[in-house]
């Protein structure tokens, strides 16, 4: 029996290895690995590691049997459907398959790295992958196919864009623009990146001295002018000319110098293009430094843009990363360094409206879930790395479902009793909170749930369990009720385990592929769910 909404692709995932569906196949073990960067059914939240050989037996596997297309094809489906919690995989991974012996593989790899690699940071992420990956593999990292490869992503660029993306961003992991022209030879393939290619090796004079006497084409004359604003913006102390460069020529932070940084009007400029993302990192940091006073046409501003609908939709921004946002500035201080500021009470308001109006962002998977919620123990610790009580990223989580997903149903248990909590849709945050939290506490077993469904003969296809504590308690194997309730319900049932507050757990070492561990909450964990959900890893 297929999965309900799966499609060829991901009856190919299912079956790839072995014939059961919930077998935890290579090509399963690959997803898992673009998608958070580990072949393990254990997902933790906020951990950055480098990807390496050691922690990619799947994909080598895969490779080994010829099928390198299809991780190729893989890799650009995770980086460019939103479905990689992290990038850094795919960079190793396509790294890894443009040096593999077989010649196809390299082929489609390097093919795929204008479409994989959006910027210069990724592009940079990639050759540094292929310097690591040189030794053990045994090969070089230049050759003729690199060189084109590398050659072709600066000459397909946009001649603008390029402008834009080489003066933001320099260099990364080791590696400068100035080394990869250098490195691959690139031959410009028109005039404006030929402007380009000038700048970035042999520097600003030089491009002064080549084209002050040449008839120029209009782009040529475009990039000219951008560049030399870029350079007059380095050189420049006068306050005014720097504001009125930002302001004209939408310059970012990263074009300008440390010094320029000090000025509260220079930060005034900024703030007016800044992509809200970059807004909502550095509030307290403009807070503290009085660039957002209360009552300031500043802090109205960013007001208005915080809880913008056609701001929220553009940026893309997810509920839950606006209330780790509003959660950390309200905390008044950073998490490293001395920074400490008063939180704007319209700063906040505007923030819980950007926290309701961005559930739009949020698309519905159309699956049947229950959310449950352990209440065994007290929900008043804080998620690890945020500032968020367990009870409210709780309540914050089921929100994400019930207003999103139309078939949830909320469970809070404990005590050998669960109990339907009427979390709805209209429901604010506090009042979500609070329906969580008024059901007594005593001791747990996670299986409650599920057993709980099958009883009351209601098909899930992903339970979530959200937990305040980590250390699983049963009356039966998880795995042995879900399988029950898959037989007797005919639904392809899936299981999350979230513990809250855990840095590291597992359920058991279990080989089927419906059942995922979290670990502490961010919102790559809402997106390692989505993916479970529709077959994806």
């Amino acid at each position: 029996m297929e999965p309900s909404g799966s499609t060829t692709s991901n009856h190919t995932l299912n079956s790839t290895g072995g014939g059961c569906q919930w077998e935890v196949s290579n090509k399963a073990r690959l997803c898992r690995f673009l998608c958070y960067g580990s072949e393990a059914d254990i997902y933790t939240a906020r951990e950055e590691g480098r990807a390496s050989v050691e922690n990619a037996g799947a994909l080598l596997s895969i490779l080994q049997e010829g099928r390198g297309a299809e991780v190729v094809e893989e890799i650009k489906r995770f980086t460019q459907d939103g479905r990689a919690v992290r990038l850094g995989p795919s960079f190793f991974a396509l790294a890894l398959c443009s040096q593999h012996s077989d010649q196809k593989t390299r082929k489609a790899a390097l093919k795929a790295v204008r479409e994989v690699c959006r910027d210069p940071a990724h592009l940079f992420s990639f050759i540094q992958y292929k310097k690591e990956l040189k030794e053990c593999m045994q090969c070089g990292i230049w050759g003729r196919a690199v060189r084109t490869a590398v050659s072709d992503w600066y000459n397909e660029q946009d001649a603008m864009s390029l402008a834009a993306a080489v003066t933001k961003c320099k260099q990364r992991e080791g590696w400068s623009h100035q080394d990869l022209f250098r490195l691959s030879h690139t031959k410009p393939a028109k005039d404006a990146i030929a402007l380009i290619s000038k700048y970035v090796t042999k520097g600003w004079k030089a491009v002064q001295i080549a084209y002050a006497d040449r008839e120029n084409s209009e782009e040529v004359v475009k990039v000219l002018s951008y560049l030399e604003v870029v350079e007059k913006v380095k050189h420049s102390c006068d306050e005014t000319e720097v504001i009125n460069l930002i302001e004209e020529h939408n310059l970012e932070r990263e074009q300008l110098l440390t010094d320029h940084l000090k000025s509260k009007q220079v930060w005034r400029a900024l703030l007016k293009e800044m992509p809200l993302h970059s807004v909502l990192r550095i509030l307290g940091k403009m807070t503290s430094n009085k660039i957002l006073e209360p009552g300031s046409s500043e802090t109205q501003t960013v007001c208005d843009r915080i809880q913008s609908e056609t701001a929220l939709k553009k940026a893309k921004i997810h509920p839950f990363s606006i209330l780790l946002a509003s959660e950390n500035y309200k905390r008044g201080q950073g998490y490293q360094g001395k920074t400490k500021w008063e939180a704007d009470s319209n700063i906040l308001k505007a923030m819980d409206a950007a926290f309701y109006k961005s559930f739009m962002n949020v698309e519905p998977v159309g699956k049947r879930f229950v959310v449950a919620v352990d209440v065994s123990t007290s929900l008043s610790s804080v998620v690890p790395g945020t500032s968020i009580s367990t009870a409210v990223a709780a309540a914050a989580i089921t929100m994400v479902f019930a207003r999103t997903e139309a078939d949830t149903q909320v469970l809070a248990y404990s005590e050998g009793a669960v109990v339907p909590c009427s979390v709805t849709a209209d429901m604010t945050l506090a009042e979500a909170t609070v329906e969580l939290v008024k059901i007594p506490s005593g001791s747990t077993d996670c299986t409650l749930p599920i057993t709980w469904a099958s009883e009351n003969g209601k098909a899930v296809d992903v339970f979530i369990l959200l937990t305040n504590n980590p250390l699983w308690v049963f009356t039966a194997s998880p795995l042995e009720s879900l399988k029950k309730h898959r037989q007797t319900s005919g639904a392809n049932s899936k299981l999350v385990m979230c513990g809250l507050t855990s840095i590291g757990h597992a359920i058991a070492d279990t080989e089927d592929r419906g059942l995922l561990s979290i670990c502490g909450f961010d919102p790559g964990a809402l997106t390692v769910i989505r993916n479970l959900a529709q077959d994806l890893i």
